[in-house]
């Protein structure tokens, strides 16, 4: 798959950070699968990595995530943010969500160590919404999508650090999602190395949960 250098790359008009197995999939997932390079500037990178650190500095990398998807991680949920932060995840909701959606109150965090990884999984419906939508700060990495019944349909999301990337609908429960590690860090024939990686995840609300309900951390995205 991805740096085989045998695959034809076929790019969306435009987004040299979507690639994919050919059109058909490329123009299926075109709205369901989303990538938004430079969403944010340095200056905000740098407020939402600052204000996290603290947080993430008290917690361990873990090595055995509950479900067995996620290597080399820490992880928290946060509902509070200063108001720069709270201006930023403002931007996050105008763009990526419906009118109509509402979010979870909490935002997901997950903080990556340069070797650590996310296996290939399918969103759980318990947890969160028809949408996802994940601001990458400090490395950049690859997410690749592949299709649960035909593994010969896929797609490659590059998501460089200050970029948004938003998965609705059958991008998120008829494929499964994952970030690769280091040494299969590969867009096309272009490396690209890992490096530490936190993502910080806004999730709409789940059909029938109410926005403060308490519950499990959500699968990783």
């Amino acid at each position: 798959m991805a740096g085989s250098g045998r695959l034809a790359l076929w790019s969306v008009a435009g987004q040299g950070w979507v690639r994919g197995s050919g059109p058909a999939v490329l123009s299926r997932l075109r709205d369901a699968a989303v990538v938004r390079p430079g969403f944010l500037s340095a200056a905000e990178e740098e407020i939402l990595s600052g204000e996290l650190e603290p947080q993430l500095r008290r917690r361990r990398y873990e090595y055995d995530h509950w479900d067995a998807a996620i290597h080399g991680f820490r992880e928290t949920e946060k509902s509070r943010w200063s108001e720069a932060s709270r201006s930023i995840l403002q931007r996050v909701q105008a763009a990526a969500f419906g009118p109509g959606q509402t979010l979870l109150s909490s935002v997901h965090v997950l903080d990556l160590e340069p070797r650590g990884y996310i296996k290939p999984h399918v969103d759980s419906i318990k947890f969160c919404g028809s949408t996802i939508a994940g601001l990458s700060l400090l490395s950049p990495s690859v997410m690749r999508l592949v299709h649960t019944q035909e593994p010969g349909e896929w797609l490659e999301l590059l998501l460089e650090p200050g970029s948004l990337y938003i998965l609705r609908g059958s991008a998120r429960y008829d494929f499964s999602h994952e970030i690769l590690r280091d040494e299969e860090s590969f867009f096309g024939e272009h490396r690209v190395p890992r490096g530490r990686r936190i993502s910080v995840i806004c999730r709409s609300l789940p059909e029938g949960m109410g926005p403060g309900e308490p519950g499990q951390l959500p699968p990783p995205c």
